[in-house]
């Protein structure tokens, strides 16, 4: 190599200063590299508050804020859908220390939280997106010198990084950007990277119409661009396919059925009710019609929504539209009308109520009921005992609706089943008006049957396989499962023959 220096064979590299380098006058990618791309979705340019005392607590100082892609919220009173929840903690968080945390929320039940504070995440496969970690480092609060010296003494070897501190500073300006690659969202700040979030099951980018940024900061601009501006549940085109095979069967059985299935919905469910039909619909003891499953559905406020709810069940033969406009005080009713049409005319041995978010396991519920000893009154779910009426807050009932201590015995409503004499009894009390209606389907329902319990006992069997919130292994019902979790249950179910949850990606 000297010899090839001397010669002049080999020549030193002139020196460049990249600070003097030109950039190119243009960028060219062809189409597939432009599609690879991640997009950037939203940018936020905003300045953190100064730590201000928690209200209740003056020892303890919060500065905090939050941005979210928010879906269309589902059920009055609740909050929408977060397909992307991103809270940065300055100070604040129940651990002390400065942290990000992301997660996605459907009908209020919050999933497992993605927490980044201040220690790198590994770059394995199953811990990166998109080759991106999870977390980037950070230094933190609570690293020394101290620290390091004992980790050396121990053996262990000091990385050479550069120590960059928490992204988010009180009083200080930022540039956030938000992406979308392949596999999940990524965030930066500064332009360095902070985090990236995996796409999670039923939590997709076409259902987020909504960008949500609130808190602690003085946002100064913000540019939202390739969100869909339009949510999916009002263009009903996009969710009714509008295929035979997923039609109800052409004529109900003229002897008794084995199950009865009353799915509560509303109007614009487009979606749900067609993940219905595609998941746990297609079991073969829907399609032989040993069991039917019928969605029941109120008037819809808007006009266009009732028209195509009726051109929906002209075609699919599977909703039974109850004559009222829908509201959550006389969703009650609707329950009335399940146990009359499992009665009336289908004969079912056994009732069964759920929603169209509920994943329901036909057979295993069937099973469940066998399990009661022949001829015996039945009332099976999730059994809410000794249970108190709210008296303040979004769901308060006051003493003139419910005036005793205590509710009855009942079931959580997302799915419960009744024998038939129950339900029978239920519809003949109605129908002379001596049925007592509370707003609270479910717990009416517990109240009728212990009605019914003073003169016949009622095998009343509590099972938590019946999932009030979520879902969870051996379920019977899953149930706040969003329309691609429910295809994904019945995925699993029919690839791996065992009942396993969808709930993460």
């Amino acid at each position: 190599m000297w010899e090839g220096l001397d010669s002049g064979l080999i020549t030193k590299p002139e020196e460049t200063n990249p600070r003097n380098e030109k950039c190119p006058d243009m960028v060219s990618v062809n189409g597939p590299e432009f599609l690879n791309r991640s997009k950037v979705l939203v940018t936020v340019v905003a300045t953190p508050h100064w730590a201000h005392a928690e209200k209740g607590d003056k020892t303890v100082m919060v500065t905090q804020f939050m941005m979210e892609l928010q879906g269309l919220k589902a059920v009055e009173g609740e909050d929408p859908p977060r397909i992307l929840h991103f809270n940065p903690r300055d100070r604040g968080d129940w651990s002390g220390r400065s942290v990000i945390e992301q997660n996605t929320c459907y009908r209020m039940q919050w999933g497992s939280a993605l927490r980044c504070d201040g220690r790198e995440s590994s770059d394995e496969e199953e811990d990166s997106v998109d080759g991106e970690v999870k977390c980037e480092r950070w230094k933190r609060d609570d690293e020394s010198k101290k620290t390091w010296w004992l980790k050396r003494l121990m053996g262990g070897r000091k990385k050479i990084t550069h120590d960059w501190p928490y992204p988010f500073e009180e009083g200080k300006l930022f540039v956030l950007t938000l992406r979308a690659g392949m596999e999940g969202y990524h965030i930066s700040v500064d332009g360095r990277h902070i985090t990236s979030f995996p796409y999670r099951t039923g939590f997709v980018l076409e259902d987020a119409t909504g960008l949500a940024v609130k808190g602690n900061i003085d946002l100064h601009s913000i540019y939202a661009s390739s969100l869909p501006s339009r949510n999916p549940s009002f263009a009903p085109q996009k969710h009714l396919e509008m295929q035979s095979i997923w039609k109800a069967p052409a004529l109900l059985p003229e002897k008794p059925v084995e199950l009865f299935i009353g799915i509560l919905s509303a109007g614009n469910h487009f979606a749900e009710r067609m993940a219905v039909r595609k998941s746990w619909m297609q079991h073969k003891l829907v399609r032989s019609s040993k069991v039917v499953a019928r969605f029941f559905v109120a008037l819809h406020a808007r006009k266009e929504v009732n028209v195509d709810l009726k051109k929906e069940a002209d075609y699919f033969g599977d909703i039974v539209i109850v004559p009222y406009m829908d509201h959550y005080d006389l969703v009650v009713l609707k329950t009335v009308a399940i146990c009359e049409y499992g009665v009336s005319t289908v004969a079912g041995k056994y009732i069964m109520k759920c929603d169209d978010d509920t994943f329901v396991r036909v057979d295993a519920v069937i099973q469940e009921a066998e399990k009661v000893k022949g001829g015996d009154s039945l009332y099976i779910g999730n059994i809410n005992f000794y249970h108190k009426p709210l008296r303040t807050g979004k769901w308060a009932v006051t003493y003139e609706e419910w005036p005793e201590e205590y509710y009855p015995p009942y079931a959580n409503g997302p799915g419960y089943i009744l024998s038939y004499d129950i339900a029978k009894f239920i519809v003949d009390d109605f129908e002379q008006q001596r049925l007592r209606l509370f707003k609270m389907e479910d717990v009416s329902m517990g109240m009728w049957v212990e009605k019914f319990n003073e003169t016949r006992p009622v095998a009343v069997v509590h099972s938590l396989r019946f999932c009030q919130f979520g879902c969870i292994e051996d379920y019977f019902t899953a149930h706040y499962q969003s329309p691609r979790q429910m295809i994904c249950l019945w995925d699993k179910l029919q690839r791996l023959g065992k009942p396993q949850c969808c709930n993460m990606r």
